[in-house]
């Protein structure tokens, strides 16, 4: 056994470092469904900077150091206060802000969000099809994709509520097919995972499996 240990020292240091790179520096996390759709479409894989807020022992929800400050705007990994599954979501409001929806219209601060150039779409469904209206969702000084699905039933308002302090308010981008914040509540600071930034690959599962070149190396917007 220690002579193993000594022929392959050079590759354990390598698998070590690559998962405590893994587990503590950087990491990519599949698109499982359509909650983030159009941003996010279900096979694309993100890369994740999990040093983007906070430094953490591996494995665990200890925060070593504070890096950085969640943005308006971030998608986000984090870790559901509700049921403890991994989720990626929009970071839309801040400890301190007061947000509400009234009829799919996003209110921040009292401010309502501009939508901007709406089209009509058809989306897939795991059992089918459904019409959409996608827009440029604009508030407080951040611009995005999102969508709404009329024939489904929804969570179309909620609120007003304040966040409260330490913990943040999340949407997915399709508004009507999101398990958020309005449905497992406000998520800690200790369960962000980090902020994801870059689509690493994409495939289409729900089709063909083919590869979707055009997104690979897209900047999450």
């Amino acid at each position: 056994m220690k002579s193993w240990f000594k022929d392959n020292r050079s590759f354990i240091l390598f698998m070590c470092c690559f998962g405590f790179f893994r587990l503590a520096v950087a990491d990519w996390n599949p698109i499982p469904s359509g909650s983030m759709r159009p941003t996010l479409p279900e096979g694309d894989v993100v890369l994740v900077n999990r040093l983007a807020y906070d430094f953490k022992l591996p494995l665990t929800d200890v925060v070593v150091a504070e890096l950085g400050e969640p943005q308006r705007g971030d998608v986000v990994t984090f870790t559901s206060p509700k049921d403890g599954v991994r989720l990626i979501k929009r970071l839309v409001a801040l400890p301190g802000d007061v947000v509400e929806m009234r009829n799919e219209v996003l209110y921040l601060n009292g401010v309502a969000a501009d939508y901007l150039s709406p089209v009509a779409v058809t989306e897939p469904l795991e059992d089918g099809q459904t019409s959409a209206i996608q827009a440029r969702e604009r508030v407080a000084g951040h611009e995005r994709a999102v969508q709404v699905l009329p024939e489904m039933n929804a969570l179309r308002s909620f609120g007003p509520v304040r966040v409260p302090t330490g913990q943040y308010f999340f949407l997915g981008d399709n508004r009507d097919n999101s398990a958020d914040s309005r449905y497992i509540g406000m998520v800690p600071r200790h369960l962000l995972i980090g902020r994801a930034h870059h689509v690493l690959v994409s495939a289409n599962i729900l089709g063909n499996w083919l590869p979707r070149w055009e997104r690979l190396g897209q900047v999450i917007q």
